[in-house]
């Protein structure tokens, strides 16, 4: 089975979700597939695999999962990236756009080292306010970028040049017209 044929076998897809109009891609039907999840994680380590990766940051909540999973077959670190607030020590923090206003995410101060090559993951690309803010953090914090992995990209909604135009790569596996 291609991939497109398993991913697609695997995302739910829920009309409506969470405004009328919106086609919301649901992963959580690929993570309960053994053999989906597993495909996808590899296909994102893929392109890395021998080179020289320090740590994965994901993007809080279905980034954590990737990510975690991308950190074991790498052997790198895993660096979460949250919502304000949910992290206990020292943190630094970015505000980002959002389609509907304005939020911000931190992650720990000590989380990256200077020159660290570090990888984005998330499930999915959109609009890329949540993304950009993200490797702008990263940036910030004197992280190399190396790539930002998602599992889905929505381009019609603009939001792999955002991250492009920033010099980070990008790598997804499926895409889905429409929103």
């Amino acid at each position: 089975m291609s991939l497109r044929d398993t991913l697609e076998a695997a995302i739910r897809t829920i009309p409506d979700y969470p405004k009328p109009g919106v086609m919301f891609r649901d992963i959580t039907t690929l993570l309960g597939d053994a053999r989906a999840f597993r495909r996808s994680i590899d296909e994102m380590v893929h392109p890395y695999a021998g080179t020289k990766i320090d740590k994965i940051a994901g993007v809080e909540a279905r980034g954590f999962i990737l990510g975690g999973a991308m950190s074991h077959q790498l052997s790198a670190g895993f660096v979460p990236i949250r919502k304000k607030g949910k992290l206990p020590h020292e943190t630094v923090r970015i505000a980002y756009s959002l389609e509907y206003g304005v939020d911000e995410m931190e992650m720990h101060k000590d989380a990256v080292k200077q020159g660290e090559r570090v990888i984005l993951v998330d499930d999915l690309i959109a609009t890329g306010g949540t993304a950009e803010g993200a490797v702008k953090l990263l940036q910030q914090m004197g992280a190399e970028v190396v790539a930002a992995c998602f599992v889905i990209d929505l381009p019609d909604l603009g939001g792999r040049s955002k991250i492009e135009a920033l010099g980070v790569p990008v790598q997804t596996l499926i895409e889905f017209e429409g929103d």
